[in-house]
């Protein structure tokens, strides 16, 4: 079957990328009009309306942690079972964990908006931020179950050796976007709300395409009459735990951040960390796109015990993580004033704060990749709790602790230094864990 022989061919660097390469370009363009959404806001409404896209993130990040758990979880869970030869099993299983999601995303939609008021009421925001974060969240959470379905199907769409199409579903998206972007704010003067509007159009094009495509016999993944197992969920929870824990404290730190923030700077400070977040962003999802695209693979090969593919596959990941970061690094650094022109003109105060914060968060990229990379491996050697300690120390307990003692030393310059000396500290740990488990997992 043409579906299963992509993980029976040799592990090149040609056939790992032709795996990888449309997951990479996946969550490079996915990051890319993320990135537009903000140039559209902070030129046709204004740097406020973009720092409510920033206070808006954690509320949103909140609302889609459990659907990110057990779409990472139950993809290594899936992909270990098509390993072991046990297809109609893994299909039940993915049946099962989407209709999961599906009343995750009701629950999660509901919650949101009972707790988004409160939320932006204690932030002492002006009252024109305070509005712009309200009409944002309100729009956007309409959309709650198909951005969920977005995030399983992108991942099962990689895992059924579907990656291209997942590629063609997330450039459609981000085309959608852009263009409804200018229809709603430029045309219809829709403001905020049509940003929202046009994100969440966005996305709910790969849950439309999912819902076709996996209703489909011929894929390698598809639905099947579910059967209900406490002890895949629960396997899938445990899988999928440490990217929950990454989209939960992600946005507790971005809280702090916005806080930490307007108390030292006012909201102009908040539009200038929206700023550098997108360029991390950005950089970030070069990794994030290798991982997943690796991922389905070293579920596979740990499934079928060949600890020959594992081994060459992990170390020629960490030689392209390499590259990848000394590339990143070297462009952002010349491109810092370039790239934050874009957002913010050179007379708004927001500007001189985001050139200078750039340029000092920009060494993060040395270490992002490796610990994303390595969080994602236990992920896929079904190693949940592994892959919770790195992600919950690397993106809570390193950043809390360098949020809450760096500014109180350095003031605003001790802000942009938490995140790199935070991935410093977790590359440390990522490296521990990477040789403790060597002998185990045989990589």
């Amino acid at each position: 079957m043409e579906n299963e022989n992509i993980y029976k061919k040799p592990v090149t660097l040609k056939n790992i990328f032709r795996f990888a390469m449309p997951t990479i370009a996946m969550t490079v363009f996915m990051s890319f009009y993320t990135m537009v959404d903000g140039l559209f806001v902070s030129n046709l409404i204004g740097t406020n309306a973009l720092s409510a896209i920033n206070l808006t993130a954690p509320v949103i990040q909140l609302v889609t942690a459990v659907s990110t758990m057990l779409a990472t979880g139950g993809s290594a869970v899936i992909m270990k079972k098509m390993g072991e030869e046990k297809p109609n099993e893994a299909r039940e299983d993915f049946t099962f964990l989407i209709l999961v999601n599906v009343f995750v995303g009701l629950l999660m939609c509901g919650f949101g908006y009972l707790v988004m008021e409160r939320i932006f009421a204690g932030m002492n925001l002006s009252a024109d931020v305070t509005g712009y974060c309200v009409e944002y969240l309100s729009r956007y959470l309409l959309f709650t179950v198909p951005i969920l379905l977005m995030n399983n199907f992108t991942l099962y769409m990689i895992a059924s050796e579907k990656a291209f199409l997942s590629l063609i579903c997330s450039v459609a998206g981000g085309v959608l976007n852009i263009a409804l972007d200018y229809i709603f704010i430029a045309v219809f003067n829709m403001g905020i709300s049509g940003a929202a509007i046009a994100t969440g159009m966005g996305y709910s094009v790969t849950a439309i395409v999912g819902l076709i495509v996996f209703s489909k016999k011929t894929s390698l993944l598809h639905f099947k009459k579910p059967v209900f197992r406490l002890k895949v969920l629960a396997n899938a929870s445990l899988n999928g735990c440490s990217e929950m824990a990454t989209a939960l404290v992600t946005g507790i730190i971005t809280m702090m951040f916005n806080w930490t923030m307007l108390r030292y700077v006012g909201e102009d400070g908040v539009a200038a960390v929206t700023i550098i977040m997108y360029v991390l962003m950005f950089a970030s999802s070069l990794y994030t796109g290798y991982s997943y695209g690796v991922a389905p693979m070293i579920s596979f090969y740990y499934g079928e015990k060949n600890h020959e593919k594992l081994r060459k596959l992990i170390t020629m990941s960490l030689k392209v993580i390499t590259c990848i970061s000394l590339i990143t690094v070297t462009i952002s650094f010349i491109l810092t004033e370039p790239l934050v022109s874009v957002f913010a003109r050179p007379e708004n105060p927001v500007h001189d704060l985001a050139v200078t914060g750039n340029r000092i968060c920009t060494t993060a990229m040395f270490f992002i990749g490796f610990n994303i990379f390595t969080s994602g491996m236990f992920t896929a050697l079904s190693n949940g709790i592994v892959s919770a300690v790195l992600a919950f120390s690397r993106s809570f307990v390193f950043m809390l602790m360098t949020m809450l003692i760096l500014p109180a030393v350095l003031g605003v310059n001790g802000i942009w230094l938490a995140t790199p000396v935070a991935e410093l500290m977790a590359i440390v740990m990522s490296a521990v864990m990477f040789i403790k488990h060597r002998k185990r997992y045989q990589y």
